[in-house]
């Protein structure tokens, strides 16, 4: 093959944005399998240590607001090589902190470019798809972010909590190296506002719009998105944070824990994967109902599990699955729900909802463990809100059953 065809394949760019979608799970996660080393160094206390966790997702929160409508307006590929770029270059920074202060400000300015890869990653997948194959492929995406997580985690496994630095050098150096190959390696192709031909005057919404996700019919549509990738996101990164410090707690070992963490991740990856195929064929409603269902089964298992590394593995593998292929769903119908002269600033909302609950879902760890709760009682106390998240996404899944994507 060689570089004119490369540049112009569907499949080595989809490779590229799964490749990035690594390098951000990856990224995403190193805060909470670092946490022991930097609670060694810096002595935070619960709530700063909740902050610190939240900080690099009200970037993410603010990235995705501005870096799905910017996608829309400037081109995807220059978005996506810019952010990732940030993420890389603020990551590397991170791990220079000398504080709990400048490590939070650090991860800050890393959300600012993680935020905006995301939601250009999905729109961009989408439309270099074949049209049976755009909800797999933005879940195949979506399913490499746990698998960094994986990483991180084993990362972690073979190294001394001292070494917590090197994570986020290897967290910084790997995607600044992938944001110079896709500035090299893939053609940009046309602006999204023109993709796929140009629209005829008074039918396609302006470019960038962020007021068009409401209008033809999505406004229900694009709020129950937001409440369930809100509760989902929350959920997700509340344990994703909290998870290995709660299962030390209930006396298991920093091994098991990560193992655990490990687990959790390579379950989301692969029923990721999974649920991405069955949406497109026959057992698509069954998936999205099984997965649905299960998070809040899972959620009071894990509050319950007696003291065996066993049973929690099983758990932990079987709660990432279906919340992370939760969220594999969500992103890939986000992408299908708007043109594509708004599918930009519509999946970037989306993600940014999400994020919003990751911000949360931290601190009400943090706030929960500082206000004395144990481990069991911890995760008896978010169930409620897992419940909520699971009955506006099967309400969403309701209402979009029998449409086609858009």
């Amino acid at each position: 093959m060689n570089i004119l065809t490369l540049r112009n394949s569907a499949t080595f760019t989809i490779a590229c944005c799964v490749l990035a979608a690594l390098c951000e799970g990856f990224d995403l996660q190193a805060a909470g399998v670092a946490a022991a080393g930097i609670s060694a160094d810096f002595k935070p206390a619960a709530e700063q240590l909740g902050r610190f966790f939240s900080a690099s997702t009200l970037g993410l929160f603010v990235g995705a607001l501005l870096g799905g409508r910017l996608s829309d307006l400037l081109g995807r590929k220059r978005l996506l090589v810019v952010s990732i770029a940030l993420f890389g270059l603020f990551s590397v920074l991170t791990s220079q902190a000398s504080d709990i202060g400048h490590l939070t400000l650090a991860r800050f300015l890393t959300g600012l470019g993680l935020g905006g890869a995301f939601p250009t990653l999905v729109a961009w997948v989408n439309e270099q798809s074949a049209e049976h194959r755009r909800r797999a492929n933005v879940a195949l995406v979506y399913s490499a972010m746990p698998v960094g997580g994986a990483l991180v985690s084993l990362m972690s496994l073979l190294s001394s909590p001292a070494n917590w630095r090197s994570m986020f050098i290897v967290g910084g150096v790997v995607p600044l190296t992938l944001a110079l190959v896709i500035q090299w390696a893939l053609r940009a192709g046309p602006k999204p506002a023109v993709a796929g031909g140009a629209p005829t005057p008074g039918t396609m919404p302006k470019a960038g719009s962020f007021r068009a996700i409401f209008h033809e019919g999505r406004a229900a549509s694009t709020l129950l998105l937001w409440v369930s990738c809100f509760f989902g996101l929350l959920t997700v990164y509340l344990l994703l944070s909290w998870l290995p410090t709660l299962l030390i707690g209930m006396g298991f070992t920093p091994v098991q824990a990560a193992g655990a963490q490990i687990a959790f991740n390579v379950g989301g990856a692969l029923s990721a994967l999974l649920l991405g195929q069955l949406l497109e064929g026959a057992l698509r409603n069954p998936g999205i109902l099984a997965t649905l269902l299960a998070a809040p089964v899972l959620v009071f298992l894990i509050s319950r599990a007696p003291g065996e590394f066993s049973v929690i593995a099983v758990i932990a593998f079987a709660l990432g699955g279906a919340l992370l292929a939760a969220q594999g769903y969500f992103y890939a119908s986000a992408a299908n729900a708007y043109p594509t002269s708004i599918r930009g600033v519509g999946a970037g909302a989306t993600v940014a909802a999400g994020r919003l609950g990751s911000v949360v879902g931290p601190q009400i760890g943090g706030v929960l463990k500082a206000a004395g709760h144990g481990s069991a009682q911890l995760l008896s106390d978010i169930l409620p809100l897992v419940i909520l998240g699971s009955a506006a996404a099967l309400i969403y899944a309701w209402r979009t059953r029998r449409r086609s994507p858009a």
